[in-house]
């Protein structure tokens, strides 16, 4: 006999592929099979059949094309006995899915099945169903497996059960048929059907609010007396799982409890008692008991309850937290962030062993407690916390210092209770793990120094022993260079020392000598050498006695492979050279930056100022667009012997300070172009000639503007820019210069005529979230539209992970600027606004047209909504 005939046994068949010891053999024991099945199909053998199939189905598990075989299930479905119905709807459940049409055909065998009179075979046809149903499908048979609901055998209402919660899931508009069925099932004493009716009754509440309230109603206290008796119903071997009487049961009880009280005191008022009971009866020495006691602080959360239950149930998270095993610890971790916004007093007493947590040797433990650490963090104990999360930075493994950093400097910049605080947190960030820091912090910690007028002398000087030594660490070294640029005179005189300070002596000599070191370190990369270039620049006005070192330091860099040090380098030789009339004016101190903007900036929230001139604008700091006339482009070169003297002539005000090669990109368009720096004030502030250092952020370049009483205003430009000095007389011939150079001076009076007004446009709208669109144009640009999207929530709860997506034709451009929060909070309270700017390139011809996207998370659940907005104003 062929060894692959269709006689040939199913165990034989798995014997001779499992000997095969390369692929190729396996696939040609599986073709000589598949051929051998196909010449039984095609003689249509009717004494193998089941055979054939169930070797069928083990090569399909191998991955292997089957689709020969799918009508050879539907033959021993119609089959009359038990032994053939069975391995044909184990095939049609392997080898088919609902999207199969030759499903079409076995709806009428099934309907005969579900009305066999062999119990065995009904559960047979309820199994398929429940496992391959579509929804026409579903509508065919939903009364038969309704009317199985109340079979005589639970083994069949378990699966009828099972069964219907696929049908209500393709169709829900059957869930009503269920709802009384339901209801009797969950008096059942059979544990099987009753956790299948719990689960089918929780089905039904998800996907109809009648069937809820029913439920509510009519079986909230029929279920806590379940709950109860399975709580104390006494030793039963077959439901008993580590001395707990069928932990499955009270899971799948609690969870529809969780449902049932969710949002309804009279319901969570008859489940307080029994939750009790659970949460100080279960063992917790025991994984299931673990189990079920996790399941309960869910329902206790969930419901509405006192505030003494909620404390039970975190102090049985924080008994899970001394737990051994990870996995608990982590998810009592999980529990405890969602449990704080319910009850954070009672989380709070849990701060030490959460502290514990942060030094854990897990990695995703560490990084979740964290996170909950941050959440406990306010202003009352905001200094402890910080203590002991700085003390863990120095001990900390390499991996985790970068989360750690960002939680931290997240803290002390939102909870900092006083400036010289958040500096001495700061610094200790920066000497500990500096190369970890982003380059926002540091920035924020400079624009913060410049504002502690009192607190300069005392940051220099500590900064001054911080690189002593804390040299490898980038950030602090990049702040303290600054910082010495700026205040090197307190540093070295020791002016503005504080009591808890002890005095130290510092020569103008051991100053130049840190920022040379700085400076010719390997380490360093472009932004610090740039940065420590300014510094020196700065102090050779400052240590006149170190002048000649300071130029000779400058003047090695002439030679440098980067060509943003060379061109530093010759030009501040100029200025310490020839220039020495000018110095002292061009390196004056910063002026102070304003925090609030630069957080605003940071954020992404503050609104970007349309230009109005048809010129490219120049951003400076303080958010006004100022736009640069072609006289600037006139700069003549700063190799010239003498200083030309200021003339009425904006081409001549800066005639020695900047070269045509610092402007020669922008020469050829008449205008100099924006820095696309959108989120750092430091590198906003007339950064005009510096290239991209190489790592990929701006060189940190500074321009320091002040004005003194006798309206003369000095402009220090660090960034190879300088200026002599103008008066006030001057500035009526010289405004689009003195504009670029003065950022903080008066806003400059916009023309009232800022374009044709179009009224808001509702472009999304539903019961919880609606998208108003408001319009703007610039004059003489009509084909740009400026459009502000503003997003507001009507329902209770928050949106988070908030993302709007937007798609337009090809004679269409969009661009979306980032959105000013990605949380969307509840009840009208708030909204997040999104800029976006449209230009269309058949103005005129056609309108605006536009799909939008909106996904966002509720309650940790994935929601998507999705339209096409054709009804924009057609002058648009």
């Amino acid at each position: 006999m062929n060894p692959f005939s269709s006689g040939t046994r199913l165990r034989d068949m798995i014997r001779a592929i499992r000997a095969c010891k390369t692929a190729a053999e396996e696939r040609a024991v599986v073709r000589k099979e598949c051929a051998s099945i196909r010449a039984a199909v095609s003689d249509n053998e009717n004494d193998y059949r089941h055979r054939n199939l169930a070797k069928l189905m083990f090569i399909h598990m191998l991955g292997y094309p089957t689709h020969f075989g799918q009508m050879e299930c539907l033959k021993l479905i119609a089959a009359p006995g038990f032994p053939e119905k069975r391995i044909g709807y184990l095939g049609l459940m392997l080898l088919l899915d609902e999207r199969q049409e030759v499903l079409m055909l076995v709806t009428n065998s099934l309907k005969q099945d579900l009305n066999h009179t062999n119990q065995y075979i009904v559960g047979l046809a309820l199994c398929a169903l429940g496992n391959i149903s579509s929804a026409e499908m579903a509508r065919d048979l939903a009364p038969e497996v309704e009317r199985l609901l109340q079979f005589r055998d639970p083994n069949v209402r378990k699966k009828a059960a099972l069964c219907s919660i696929r049908i209500i899931k393709k169709v829900p508009d059957l869930a009503e048929n269920f709802v009384n069925p339901v209801a009797s099932l969950l008096k059942e004493k059979h544990h099987g059907v009753l956790l299948t009716a719990i689960q089918l009754c929780a089905d039904l509440c998800m996907i109809s609010e009648e069937a809820l309230e029913y439920f509510r109603k009519k079986c909230t206290e029929g279920l806590v007396k379940v709950l109860k008796d399975a709580v104390n119903s006494p030793y039963a071997p077959e439901y008993d799982i580590s001395g707990i009487s069928d932990p499955f049961l009270q899971i799948r009880l609690l969870r529809i409890l969780r449902i049932l009280g969710h949002g309804d005191a009279d319901a969570s008022d008859l489940m307080n008692d029994i939750l009790a009971q659970v949460a100080t009866k279960t063992e917790s020495n025991k994984n299931a008991g673990n189990a079920i006691l996790y399941e309960c602080v869910e329902t206790i959360m969930s419901i509405e309850d006192s505030g003494g239950l909620r404390v039970l149930a975190i102090n049985i998270l924080g008994r899970f937290l001394s737990n051994r095993d990870n996995n608990i610890r982590y998810v009592a971790l999980n529990m405890l962030m969602k449990a704080i916004s319910i009850d954070g007093q009672a989380v709070q007493r849990h701060r030490a062993t959460i502290l514990e947590c942060v030094k854990d040797s897990d990695a995703s433990i560490r990084k979740r407690a964290l996170e909950l650490v941050s959440l406990l963090v306010n202003e009352s104990n905001v200094k402890p916390l910080t203590k002991e999360l700085i003390d863990y930075l120095e001990v900390s493994d390499n991996d985790f210092k970068g989360d750690l950093t960002v939680k931290i400097c997240s803290i002390v910049e939102k909870l900092s209770p006083e400036k010289i605080w958040y500096i001495d947190q700061m610094l200790k960030v920066l000497c500990e793990a500096g190369n970890y820091v982003k380059d926002e912090v540091w920035h924020a910690l400079i624009v913060v120094i410049t504002n502690a007028s009192n607190l300069h002398g005392y940051t220099v000087r500590a900064l001054y022993r911080a690189i002593q030594t804390s040299g490898d660490q980038e950030a602090v070294v990049r702040v303290a260079i600054w910082c010495i640029g700026e205040y090197g005179d307190l540093l070295v005189n020791n002016i503005g020392m504080l009591d808890l300070e002890e005095p130290m002596t510092v020569t103008e000599n051991d100053v130049v000598d840190a920022i040379e070191v700085a400076s010719k370190r390997h380490a360093s990369d472009l932004t610090t050498r740039s940065m420590c270039l300014v510094a020196l620049l700065k102090l050779s006005s400052r240590f006149p006695s170190c002048s000649q070192r300071i130029k000779d330091i400058v003047t090695q860099f002439k030679g440098s492979h980067l060509l943003e040090l060379q061109q530093r380098s010759l030009e501040f030789d100029s200025i310490i050279e020839k220039h020495q009339n000018l110095r002292s004016a061009l390196v004056e101190r910063m002026p102070v930056l304003d925090e609030a903007t630069y957080s605003g900036r940071r954020a992404g929230s503050l609104p970007a100022v349309a230009s109005t001139s048809q010129g490219n604008p120049l951003q400076l700091p303080n958010g006004v667009p100022k736009t640069v006339d072609a006289p600037l482009l006139d700069l003549l070169d700063l190799s010239a012997d003498e200083p030309a003297p200021p003339t009425s002539s904006s081409a001549n005000f800066l005639q020695d300070l900047l070269g045509d090669d610092i402007l020669s990109s922008s020469s050829q368009s008449g205008r100099i172009q924006t820095q696309k720096s959108g989120t750092d004030v430091l590198l906003d502030l007339l950064s005009t000639g510096s290239p991209p250092a190489q790592n990929g952020s701006f060189t940190a370049d500074i321009l320091s503007i002040s004005e003194d009483n006798n309206n003369k205003t000095t402009v220090n430009a660090l960034n190879g820019l300088s200026s002599p000095v103008v008066t006030s007389a001057q500035r009526s011939h010289t405004s689009p210069v003195m504009d670029l150079l003065d950022g903080f001076g008066p806003n400059p009076t916009l023309p009232k005529d800022n374009g044709p007004t179009f009224p808001p446009l509702v472009a999304f709208e539903n019961s919880s979230l609606s998208l108003i669109f408001k319009f703007s144009k610039q004059p003489g640009s009509p084909q740009i539209t400026q459009i502000e999207a503003s997003f507001t929530n009507k329902s209770s709860e928050v949106y988070t992970d908030f993302i709007f997506q937007a798609a337009v034709p090809k004679f269409l451009q969009l661009h979306l600027e980032p959105a000013s929060s990605n949380t969307l909070p509840g009840n009208g309270n708030g909204s997040i606004t999104q800029k976006l700017r449209v230009t269309n390139n058949q103005h005129g011809k056609k309108s605006l047209v536009m799909r939008i996207r909106i996904s966002y998370k509720l309650n940790n659940k994935d929601m998507l909504e999705e339209g096409q907005i054709s009804n924009f104003p057609r002058d648009l």
